[in-house]
């Protein structure tokens, strides 16, 4: 097992992180940025080292920092947390070459997996269902004409080394589509140095689940269910849960077998989350591979009683896995939401400041991971979440009236936060029903 741990991340994760390598009595080494210094939650680990200035392009994507504050501290490996690093394959191959192991899967797995177009040949392989599209990166105008005729519109183009929604666009007929392919491929260009783009049907009121996996390097691989991430805003998630509702048990248990084929046929370890889209009908379809830790990480967590960064710690040291897949239960439900320091009424604008104060909620079943406290300044540099509430309890109209609960008691004065907004999401009929899908939020509220 690992002696010394260095997290590159910051805030609720690295807290998040320091909390698992106590309990394991691994030391721990925290990097900061100037816009972080200060920070309470930076105490808490054993050595801290200032990696640059408050852009994250100058201090948390600098690897060569990364790795010296690693070399001086003598950390052993590094856990990229989520976002930034976690998901650059460059950074993994560099760890290694330093000797420091990386905490997370293999650079290949990592590339192949994090390539939109790769992941859906390999699902293909797996046999498990992919969206009807392009077999390949669409090469120019007259393909993308061909396969929309082939699949029907409206079609979806995607970027290859997209995310969050970036390299995205509809088309709904052939003139929408020349546009499409340009903006998309300009838009994913600019964002991910890669203007590749691919085309699928667009699939109308689609429910966005995705399923966790643990892989170990002795060739088990186990799911601990599935997550609801539906309630989302321009594809970024707000309100999470597991179990997914209205799901039928036996398309429940046929998405996790397949979650399990893909990461088993990517020779795949460490912790990873296969997302798919459901349609109206059930028939649920795979969009892409996350080869990290998820922000919603901590429902799975409570629903099965597995502590995922513990078990990322122990597979990237050579242990197997301590269980099989049918000592893996799933009891209760557990709902999430992100506390984003936002403006909901207006356009969920940014509110970086001081907060003057802060109440915590508590009670049986109530958690929350976050790094701030009263007098923490929310700086305007990085991601606006400043914490992830989460419940669990026996039913989900229980989950649901807890939180609701949970929300009148968290109080953080000083600065906006999307507080309001999710307490009108869970008392909406349509959430209590499970009627929720990735464009519900636009259309509803």
């Amino acid at each position: 097992m690992f002696q010394r741990i260095l997290i590159a991340n910051r805030g609720e994760i690295a807290l998040r992180i320091i909390r698992a390598c106590k309990e394991m009595g691994i030391e721990t080494v925290a990097i900061f940025s100037e816009g972080d210094r200060g920070s309470a939650y930076l105490e808490l680990a054993d050595e801290a080292y200032c990696v640059g200035n408050a852009r994250s392009n100058e201090s948390y994507l600098r690897i060569e920092q990364i790795i010296s504050a690693a070399e001086v501290a003598n950390a052993e490996a590094i856990h990229p947390g989520y976002g930034f690093m976690a998901e650059n394959a460059h950074f993994n191959e560099v760890c290694r070459a330093s000797n420091i192991d990386f905490i997370g899967p293999t650079p290949e797995a990592m590339q192949m997996l994090g390539d939109k177009n790769e992941a859906r040949a390999l699902a293909r392989k797996a046999e498990v269902p992919v969206v009807p599209g392009s077999a390949g990166l669409i090469e120019n105008a007259d393909d993308a004409l061909k396969t929309a005729a082939e699949i029907g519109y409206p079609v979806l183009v995607k970027a290859t080394a997209g995310g969050g929604g970036k390299g995205m666009r509809i088309a709904e007929s052939e003139e929408d589509l020349t546009n499409a392919l340009e903006q998309a491929a300009q838009e994913a260009e600019a964002a991910f140095g890669n203007a590749g783009v691919y085309l699928e049907k667009f699939i109308a009121l689609p429910r966005h689940v995705e399923v966790q996996i643990l892989a170990d390097t002795h060739g088990n691989v186990v799911h601990l269910w599935e997550r609801d991430c539906s309630t989302q805003r321009r594809h970024q998630k707000l309100i999470e849960e597991s179990p997914a509702p209205t799901l039928p048990p036996d398309v429940r248990q046929s998405i996790c077998d397949a979650a399990v084929r893909m990461i088993k046929n990517a020779n795949y370890y460490n912790a990873a989350t296969v997302e798919f889209i459901v349609d109206k009908d059930n028939n649920f379809y795979f969009i892409e591979v996350n080869a990290r830790i998820q922000v919603e990480h901590p429902v799975s967590e409570m629903v099965t009683g597995i502590d995922l960064i513990q078990q990322q710690i122990r597979i990237a040291a050579g242990e197997k896995l301590s269980f099989t897949q049918d000592e893996i239960e799933c009891n209760g439900v557990s709902i999430e939401c992100r506390i984003n320091a936002e403006d909901p009424s207006n356009n969920f604008s940014p509110s970086p400041g001081t907060i003057e104060s802060i109440c915590i909620p508590g009670g049986l079943g109530v958690r929350f991971d976050t790094h701030v406290h009263a007098g923490y300044t929310v700086p305007p540099y990085y991601d606006s979440m400043v914490g992830k509430l989460i419940v669990h309890q026996p039913t989900r109209e229980q989950a649901i009236a807890c939180m609701i609960r949970c929300l009148d008691e968290l109080r953080i004065k000083g600065i906006k936060t999307t507080v309001p907004f999710q307490k009108s999401v869970l008392q909406h009929e349509d959430f209590v029903n499970g009627k929720v899908d990735t464009k519900w939020v636009e259309r509803n509220m």
